[in-house]
């Protein structure tokens, strides 16, 4: 597979908002603090969505995806792809480990997905042509081809497009979002001329906190349900005023914000879903009892509960220093870092995928754990810029690699897929995808594909009017389909 040439666009920075930052989303967070005494402008902040699939899907049917993003990009050679015969200059410290798949071999760092290769299918021909983070990271999840970085996406990203295109089969039949992010991935995309009614309901903060908790969820007073119900003339009070809102999608994202706060509010059934206290104790060890194994176990759970797309963002204290996998010298000891990431990582990816294959769900959900790019395949060296996890004091010499998108990793799992397989290879050190290379379009098909959705015949229209493939060029992935 050749690397599309052009393809929906989507951006790293984050989505444009219909409303824009001034005066429309003041009017609408003022109304929408006057829908309620509850802090209802945090379902503004949360972005949420409350339409999606048919009325006569099933939990147990209908498709979903759960994508894993390494923000920053995840050295390949020192996971997936590792070289062992590249030479001092390319080669990390780490050793090989064989896995459960003959022929394949990880480094240390992985010992447990090593140890479930049957369940998963490594792709190591991953190709895009931006060197940036956003731009990179809206060519892998909008299909935009520029390799620019944009302060704001031009495309929307996948979720966004996969939430709108299952909105139109008709209402949905659950209280819970159809589109959900778990510290998800923001600041390089977002729905963009779809507008903010597409966006996920954000859950932020560390899942595995005593105190986490999820706003504006399920009221346990039933007179103040009623209450709320009395409430909800906003819309008909909004109607009587003066249309200055001229873009049909600003109403549509008010519609969505309303209704999707009157469900989460008065649905018993929505905070069930958020409450990791109802997992066994031993699940939540298993996934890892922090962050990262907390948001899996967290995405799982909203899957089970009919939630259609969860993306969630393996960053912060976790990662190091600078607290994503953006592994220069400056910012932190590559190899440290790796290996002071590792641990939590490998746990909660392999428990996810595990778990996923034990309960039934690998039919119907799809994993995808990948970053925007790899890192260099040759070894850097600089000054460090200041002390902490995985950091030397400023000033001292220490390893790094930077941004490389010619050739890199990423996961696969469930899906219904054949796994215990990989696809692809890059050349022998590591730098350029050389077989059966995959591009943009090529990853997000796939994407689509499980999804039922028909990515070589779907157009939406663009705030011109003008119908926008969703994948311009680009073909699901052959070994990555069911």
């Amino acid at each position: 597979m050749t690397p599309p040439k052009k393809m929906l666009s989507g951006q790293n920075c984050r989505g444009p908002v219909p409303f824009g930052f001034g005066g429309r989303r003041a009017f609408l967070q003022t109304g929408l603090a006057g829908f309620a005494t509850l802090s209802l402008p945090n379902i503004l902040k949360l972005k949420s969505l409350c339409q999606a699939r048919s009325p006569d899907a099933t939990n147990g049917d209908k498709k979903a995806v759960i994508m894993v993003w390494q923000p920053g990009g995840m050295s390949h050679l020192d996971s997936y792809d590792p070289k062992p015969d590249s030479g001092s200059e390319y080669r990390g410290p780490f050793k090989l480990i064989a896995t459960k798949v003959p022929g394949l071999q990880f480094t240390e760092l992985m010992p447990r997905q090593a140890a479930m290769a049957d369940k998963l299918v490594v792709l190591r021909s991953m190709r895009q042509t931006a060197g940036g983070h956003p731009a990179g990271s809206m060519q892998l999840l909008s299909g935009d081809p520029d390799t620019r970085d944009k302060p704001k996406p031009k495309y929307p990203d996948w979720m966004a497009v996969s939430n709108y295109l299952l909105a139109q089969k008709g209402p949905r039949n659950n209280p819970l979002p159809a589109y959900v992010g778990i510290n998800p991935p923001t600041e390089y995309n977002g729905p963009a001329y779809l507008g903010d009614a597409y966006s996920p309901f954000i859950v932020s903060g560390n899942p595995d906190s005593p105190n986490f908790s999820v706003p504006n969820i399920s009221l346990a007073d039933q007179d103040e349900v009623r209450r709320m119900g009395r409430r909800s003339s906003l819309r008909q009070k909004l109607d009587t005023l003066e249309r200055s809102f001229d873009q049909a999608r600003d109403l549509d994202a008010l519609d969505a914000f309303e209704t999707q706060a009157m469900t989460l509010l008065t649905n018993p059934k929505t905070k069930v879903a958020f409450d990791l206290n109802l997992e066994h104790p031993r699940v939540r060890d298993r996934y890892g009892r922090n962050a990262w194994g907390q948001q899996l176990l967290l995405a799982r759970r909203l899957i089970e509960a009919g939630v259609d797309v969860v993306t969630t963002s393996l960053s912060g204290p976790l990662c190091g220093r600078v607290q994503n996998w953006d592994d220069h010298a400056v910012n932190q000891h590559v190899f440290d870092a790796m290996k002071f990431r590792s641990n939590a990582y490998d746990q909660a990816v392999s428990a996810l995928i595990s778990d996923i294959y034990e309960r039934g769900l690998d039919k119907r959900l799809l994993v995808v754990v990948t970053g925007e790019f790899g890192r260099t395949p040759k070894i850097s060296y600089a000054a460090s810029t200041g002390a902490g996890d995985a950091s030397a004091p400023a000033g001292t010499s220490q390893p790094g690699r930077d941004h490389w998108p010619r050739g890199f990793s990423n996961l696969w799992a469930g899906g219904g897929l054949q796994t215990g397989h990989f696809i692809g290879a890059t050349d022998k050190r590591g730098e350029d995808a050389v077989e059966r290379v995959c591009g943009p379009g090529d990853f997000l098909a796939t994407i689509y594909h499980h999804l039922g959705i028909d990515s070589a015949h779907t157009l939406i229209k663009d705030f011109n009017g003008r119908p926008t493939p969703i994948v311009d060029q680009g073909k699901p992935i052959v070994g990555l389909t069911a």
